[in-house]
């Protein structure tokens, strides 16, 4: 979950270095730090030393560092932006990490999970480690195999078949003043290729400034990166091939763009992010997948795996599935679906969501299902990421970058591209000619969704008055049924994301069982009805909350009577397995205007990091 960063080549390095941690705060902010190779002696040739600065806190407390002034000069360097997991977030834990020589830097995204067993053999070696964090035995081990054998390549190599966990790293060092070392096993990693000059990150936005042209690190490669090459490694040092791919985002889609947080900005993203979503699936009446090779009729149960937002889309798409395809489906989380030996085999099609496509648990269980011959489909938004690699097939949602940590427009980019999936299993099983009008009726429905997401912005001013009223609440409660229930999880996950206000999402149907003890007097309660079959029964529901004194507000496409009802926001009609693509607008809205009247950060809340690549 943290960031990191690197540039070799003919330019400055630091510039580089502090845009691209900036650009990657999302991944991490409790420390963060830069290390170049610093020319001493004043020789043109060959650099002397390494020098780091780091800081706990925000980037910006390295960037008005005054030694920057002393490595201004570099063109060689690595930096880090730190998620803590190893040790509290200080200055003394922040990467860059040196050996005990000072002469190898390293900054690393992941966890060694067998670093204590490391330490101990390092101290047994004569080493001194000196953080309390996992990443502070790579250099050093490294350091401990060059010893050996005086070949870096291959005490890197050596370094990292002894460590068990997750990484990707980026190694510096004077003893090879004119290159980069970086390696990857479970973590992300790319390096973007310009002239006579490379970079290195852990997420495409970071460096899309500079390049469209990248390589996507396999796990257990290691690349040795100069100024003008790039030669990648297995971990087994046998050189191999890779391929250059272009990736067409444009880089004006990861600034903000006027707006003042980038949450605002993809709020507002959506309707443009759906309809190139669409464009690319829908062409006219026909569904373009690239999944003929699925035999669908032989597929008899459907698995839905993701995390956070991602399963709540998964949750609402569910319901379109069965619908549609009449398959079973179940949605589990995937740091559960992995330890719980789940029952699938060749006609099972586990479906895999995640933007980033990086996602450590979701790889983990994509890797379960591979290795029971289930067919296995993501839903991603990166282009050559981890999960979009080993899947065998791809679907790509159309969102553009994503900065913020909490997630809007990828959450309706992957419900709208969920559901045109459904449509085209749906075809290739239908029966009648009933079920494929049905279908049509769907597909001409969810053109329309672009327009009516822009429709739905227009909540803006409604939802900053109810704002300011509720912004001092303890607790937030979301009911609804059936997809309303779905959108109800996902709208409290958004507030409590961002507002550190507690917020519960609730099955209307079940506040009797229990959760009705939490209201009194005052609280709000927000009721989603979109399901025309259980608008009434879920209307019923709030009136017991009302009757318990709670204040009210609906989000509906329906006509609702005024029955005492704080506010009623109205959303635009259309087909009920649609809505939840709508209904979540307001409530994304809600959560931020409500994080802004309680002055937080909205785009990088507390504890909290954008891609979470570690267990």
């Amino acid at each position: 979950m943290c960031g990191i960063v690197g540039y070799i080549g003919k330019n400055k390095a630091v510039p580089v270095l502090i845009n691209g941690l900036l650009s990657l705060e999302y991944r991490g902010y409790d420390s963060a730090g830069i290390a170049v190779l610093n020319n001493n002696k004043g020789n043109n040739n060959t650099y002397e030393e390494i020098e780091v600065i780091k800081d706990k806190g925000r980037v910006k407390n390295i960037q008005n560092s005054k030694k920057l002034i002393n490595v201004e000069d570099s063109n060689i360097g690595i930096a880090h932006t730190r998620w803590a997991t190893h040790g509290k977030p200080s200055k003394e834990n922040a990467h860059p990490h040196l050996d005990n020589s000072k002469k190898i830097a390293v900054v690393h995204n992941g966890i060694i999970e067998n670093y204590s067993e490391i330490r101990n053999f390092l101290y047994q070696n004569g080493y001194e480690l000196y953080s309390e964090t996992d990443t502070e035995v790579i250099p050093n081990l490294i350091h401990y195999y060059y010893n050996k054998n005086k070949d870096v390549l291959k005490a890197v190599s050596l370094a990292l078949k002894k460590l068990k966990g997750s990484y990707a790293i980026e190694v510096i060092s004077p003893i090879f003043n004119d290159e980069i070392i970086v390696a990857k096993k479970e973590s992300p990693l790319v390096i973007g290729v310009g002239k006579n000059e490379k970079y290195i990150a852990s997420d495409i936005p970071a460096i899309l400034k500079y390049t469209k042209d990248f390589y996507f690190m396999d796990d257990n490669e290691i690349a040795v990166i100069k100024e003008d090459t790039i030669r990648f490694y297995d971990d087994d040092l046998k050189e191999k091939n890779k391929e250059l791919k272009n990736i067409g985002w444009d880089a004006e889609a990861s600034e903000k763009n006027g707006y003042e947080d980038y949450m605002l900005k993809e709020i507002y993203e959506q309707p443009k992010a759906i309809f190139e979503t669409i464009g690319t699936t829908l062409n006219g009446r026909k569904i373009d997948l690239p999944l003929e090779e699925i035999d669908f009729g032989k597929i008899n149960k459907i698995y839905i795996v993701a995390c956070g937002t991602a399963m709540h889309a998964g949750m609402v798409a569910k319901y379109s599935i069965e619908k549609y395809c009449k398959i079973s489906t179940e949605v589990d989380m995937a740091s559960e679906f992995r330890y719980r030996n789940p029952i699938i085999d060749e006609n099972t099609l586990c479906i895999f969501i995640s933007q980033s496509g990086e996602t450590a648990d979701t790889i983990a269980a994509l890797k379960l299902a591979k290795e029971k011959h289930s067919k296995t489909l993501s839903i991603v938004n990166v282009v050559g990421s981890t999960i979009s690699r080993i899947s065998d097939f791809v679907l790509y949602t159309h969102a553009g970058p994503e900065v913020a940590v909490a997630s809007t427009k990828a959450y309706t980019c992957q419900l709208t591209l969920l559901n045109i999936a459904a449509l085209y299993i749906a075809e290739k099983i239908a029966k009648n000619e009933k079920d494929l009008k049905e279908i049509e009726k769907v597909k001409e429905e969810i053109k329309l969704l672009p327009n009516k997401v822009k429709e739905t912005l227009n909540t803006n001013q409604m939802i900053k008055k109810l704002a300011q009223k509720f912004y001092n609440s303890k607790d937030i409660f979301y009911i609804g049924r059936n997809i309303d229930y779905g959108a109800c999880l996902e709208a409290s996950l958004k507030l409590k994301e961002i507002s550190y206000i507690h917020s519960e999402g609730y099955a209307a149907g079940e506040l009797k069982h229990g959760p009705i003890a939490l209201i009194e007097k005052g609280v709000p309660v927000i009721g989603i009805i979109t399901e025309e079959s259980l608008a009434l029964k879920t209307i019923s529901n709030i009136q017991e909350v009302i009757t318990r004194g709670a204040d009210v507000v609906i989000v509906t496409n329906k006509k609702i009577e005024d029955k005492n009802y704080m506010e009623v926001i109205k959303i635009p009609e259309c087909i009920s397995y649609l809505s939840p693509i709508l209904s979540i607008i307001p409530m994304q809205l809600l959560a931020y205007y409500i994080a802004k009247n309680k002055e937080l950060d909205v785009d990088k809340p507390r504890n909290l990091a954008k891609s979470v690549t570690v267990e």
